[in-house]
């Protein structure tokens, strides 16, 4: 059963697919990692029932990207990546396979955001980031890179 939160604006595929290019999608409130990142953590832990140790981002799609984010007793190491899709977020656990999620921007309408919370939350095995896109109605490029100076 696919699991959509729409609280926290997370849409996840209930079986982990490596055939997928994502395994779901995540429309966070800002660009801000440090105000947006916590409740993700919080909700991937629990709706996987696994340990988030480590996330990788793109550098340049977010704005106040801290070094570790405290979550549960333990703090999260946060990756700063430049040759990464700025359109995905990884989450690393302990054991498992790393989940990636779509971001979609904040300010996107909630008409496609909604589209591609609930798509992605399917099988999308075979589709590209950018058939998601389209099928959701969401422009190719949503995550435009942020200006340089991230701190």
């Amino acid at each position: 059963m696919p699991r959509v939160d729409s609280a926290l604006r997370l849409g996840l595929h209930p079986v982990l697919d490596r055939r997928a290019v994502v395994d779901g999608a995540w429309w966070p409130y800002s660009r801000d990692a440090a105000a947006e990142l916590p409740g993700l953590i919080a909700a991937v832990d629990r709706l996987l029932d696994r340990v988030t140790l480590r996330i990788g981002l793109h550098r340049d799609a977010w704005q106040s990207i801290p070094h570790r984010i405290p979550a549960c007793g333990r703090q999260v190491r946060i990756g700063w990546f430049r040759h990464t899709d700025p359109r995905l977020i990884t989450l690393i656990f302990a054991a498992g396979e790393p989940v990636v999620l779509l971001v979609i921007p904040p300010d996107t309408a909630a008409g496609p955001a909604e589209a591609t919370l609930k798509l992605t939350a399917q099988d999308t095995a075979g589709l590209s980031i950018d058939d998601i896109l389209t099928v959701a109605r969401l422009p190719p490029n949503p995550a435009a890179p942020l200006r340089a100076d991230r701190r």
